[in-house]
């Protein structure tokens, strides 16, 4: 209605009568209004998308020139064609939504393309590089984009299979801190909060798609300024859900507010989808210091054995080869079976253990697996010789022979210990500390719905952290590392394989959280994380002054994405800052280890690219769709990122199958495969498709392109 407003507006300068005629009628019809939240859905979304060939038939801007500070012509034109004046290649354009025909002639570097989010889009993907630490791990992946088109994206990709989504929307401080159709939304706007909402609302919306029905979780943290209209939002996006919202303190100093109460808190909303629910803990997420309940007082201690972790890796990454150093053994008193030492890394990793001759009176106990293959231990032998000195390591049953069982305190257990949770109450005849669990973790139990933890804090843990990671890079107002953490933990720590997404990611909180998950399991979990490349609105007026624009080398690497998004989860994976240092510091609360050590995971970035359905179908836009079809397959293992020019190809979970002649040895290869979910087959004949479905494996998808790709985005969204 805000758009009705305008044309009112400008219908009175022209006829008074006529405009005071529209506006009665305006304001019977806004007073019909449904129950619920009600507010403008405004124009559709527009985003600018600097660097993107200008073609025939595009909306476009006008841009201010080179060195102007002026905010420039926010009026859209359309494309009728291209024409040559002095070497100089012009673009005839055409003013849209505009009662008399207006034309212009404008020179193609004065030009930006803008998408309107009511048009039809086929996404594309560019990778901008990646960084490979965790072997046959699941790549994480950031995508820099406009996040509604991502998600639209993500319907290809992920419609269904998402089972938690973490998103800080901008809080609509009225700080410059969100922009609507280019424009920044500041405080004396008068459709502010209609405008956030439709924003969000958009958003949602298609992140319902996304979510898995059966069981995922929706997270969105807000502060006061629009916790009520989001709660209310949410509950009509997500009418059969459960909603519940916990306040959190974030800021235990609080932000000034004038002469209003200093604000500490914010406020975080679960949406349950389907049958999901908060796993219990021993961490009731708020400090109330000593327990004092009555029901508490007269409990008795509970006595339970503390599972310990097992020294041999198991499960993913578990070979000798995913970690040389930790392939070393362990000597036993051939009589005794106790510790003797423990030995040094058998290197390199060809050289065979046989040639290692234990001390005289001992037995090598070597990291092997029950299939006989050479595994590794969990820890390198410098920390496996501090946990024996420490009694913080048991051996199992010894029979004077090599294969030896042996448990160690992982660091979960050390964090419990350390959070008083369990209780060392003395060592066994070998020296391994005794451990139980503490009256007051006596049993487990629903987090409240007040979060005190010092973990929380964003400045310590927010702010600071990112100095420490990207040192001299500054972000505003990032998550604390640890609160993301938790938030997720309550919801996908069951899970080793969970898939998250944010698609408000900012610095990449929410995926380094994901990881820092990852390495207390030895789970598997992937993160997608969306943002776009804008460049801070105090930074902007002196790029511009520069002479620079939106799209210039020069300005986008001061954009969100490439100086802080990117740079932060390939430092955090690497344990490096983006100059090649250590990162200096450890990790606190649960989990304690030198960010130096970085994580054994995988990450590739992004950049979204738009593509013509006539390109897609003729297969001219294979290499950019590439990606989809890799993440669509769950984002592991290797790409096929050319047409293969012998017809087929096989990557480690999905294949490619451009010539229907070679169906025969196309479904022998994906027989061999035993991680193989997808078989993407190009044909525009529903009968040969059909032929070549029958031929493939019942677990395996047959997945028909481009049919499959072109529909999803012509017809599932909804416009």
């Amino acid at each position: 209605m805000s758009r009705l407003t305008d044309l009112i507006a400008q219908a009175r300068k022209k006829d008074a009568a006529l405009g005071e005629e529209l506006e009665r009628e305006f304001k019977v019809l806004s007073a019909r209004r449904s129950f619920g939240l009600n507010f403008e859905r405004h124009r559709p979304e527009n985003v600018e998308l600097p660097g993107r060939p200008v073609r025939k038939g595009d909306k476009v801007r006008v841009l201010p020139p080179r060195g102007s500070t002026v905010k420039g012509d926010q009026r859209i034109w359309k494309v009728l064609g291209f024409d040559r004046e002095n070497g100089a290649r012009l673009a005839q354009l055409e003013l849209i939504g505009n009662g008399e025909p207006e034309a212009a002639s404008v020179s193609l570097e004065d030009l930006v393309v803008v998408a309107e989010f009511r048009d039809y889009i086929y996404p594309g993907l560019v990778s901008t590089g990646r960084v490979e630490r965790g072997g046959h791990k699941p790549f994480h992946t950031v995508i820099n984009g406009e996040n509604f088109h991502v998600l639209e994206a993500l319907t290809y990709t992920h419609r269904g299979k998402i089972d938690a989504i973490y998103i800080d929307p901008p809080y609509n401080s009225g700080a410059k801190d969100w922009k609507y159709n280019n424009d920044y939304v500041e405080k004396d706007d008068l459709y502010r909060h209609s405008k956030w909402l439709a924003m969000i609302e958009r958003r949602l919306q298609v992140a319902k798609e996304l979510l898995n029905s059966e069981k995922s979780v929706l997270i969105a943290t807000i502060d006061e300024k629009e916790y009520l209209r989001l709660g209310m939002l949410l509950e009509q996006v997500f009418p059969d859900s459960k909603i519940q919202m916990i306040t959190t303190l974030i800021n235990p100093k609080g932000v000034a507010r004038g002469n209003e109460f200093y604000r500490v808190e914010e406020y975080v909303f679960f949406v349950f989808v389907g049958a999901a629910s908060v796993t219990k803990a021993h961490d009731p997420m708020i400090l109330t210091g000593k327990r004092n309940d009555a029901a508490e007082a007269d409990s008795s201690p509970k006595s339970v054995n503390v599972r310990w972790g097992n020294l041999l890796r198991s499960g993913t990454d578990a070979k000798r080869t995913d970690r040389k150093h930790q392939f070393y053994p362990i000597y036993l008193d051939a009589s005794k079976g106790t510790l003797h030492s423990v030995g040094e890394p058998l290197l390199p990793v060809t050289a065979d253990r046989s040639i290692i001759v234990p001390p005289a009176g001992t037995v090598a106990v070597w990291p092997i697996r029950k299939d006989g293959s050479e595994g590794r231990w969990q820890v390198g032998h410098h920390r496996l010789r501090e946990l024996f000195e420490q009694g913080f390591v048991s051996i199992g049953r010894f029979n004077g022979g090599d294969r030896v069982s042996f448990s160690y305190v992982t660091d979960k257990l050390f964090e419990q210990i350390a959070a008083g949770e369990i209780e060392i109450t003395g060592k066994d005849d070998r020296g391994a500390v005794l451990l139980s669990f503490s009256n007051d973790a006596s049993a487990s139990e629903n987090p409240k719905t007040m979060w005190n933890k010092t973990s929380h804090s964003a400045s310590e843990y927010g702010s600071s952290l990112i100095r420490q990671i990207i040192p001299g890079r500054n972000f505003p107002f990032p998550k604390s590392l640890y609160a993301v953490e938790d938030s997720l933990r309550f919801f996908v720590a069951s899970k080793a394989d969970a898939i998250v997404l944010d698609f408000f990611s900012g610095s990449g909180t929410t995926a380094h959280a994901v990881m820092r998950l990852n390495r207390q399991d030895g789970g598997r979990r992937q993160c997608i994380s969306v943002t776009n490349n804008e460049v801070a609105a105090e930074e902007q007026a002196a790029l511009r002054k520069a002479g620079l624009r939106p799209g210039d080398s020069e300005w986008e690497e001061w954009g969100i994405c490439d100086y802080i998004t990117k740079p932060r989860i390939a430092a955090a994976i690497t344990g490096k800052t983006p100059n090649g240092k250590d990162i200096e510091g450890d990790y606190k609360f649960f989990n304690e280890f030198p960010m130096s050590e970085g994580f054994d995971e995988n990450a590739e970035f992004f950049t979204l690219t738009y593509e013509t359905p006539v390109a897609v179908s003729h297969n001219r836009a294979f290499s950019r769709i590439a990606p989809l079809l890799w993440m669509r397959a769950g984002s592991e293992g290797c790409r096929i990122d050319v047409v293969p020019a012998e017809g087929w190809a096989v990557a480690d979970t999905y294949g490619l199958l451009v010539d229907l002649d070679k169906t025969a040895p196309f479904c022998n290869a994906v027989e061999t495969k035993s991680n193989f979910r997808i078989a993407y087959v190009v044909t525009d004949n529903e009968r040969r498709f059909q032929s070549v479905a029958r031929q493939l494996p019942a677990a395996v998808e047959p997945v028909r392109l481009y049919e499959s790709y072109l529909t999803n985005f012509r017809f599932s969204m909804g416009r």
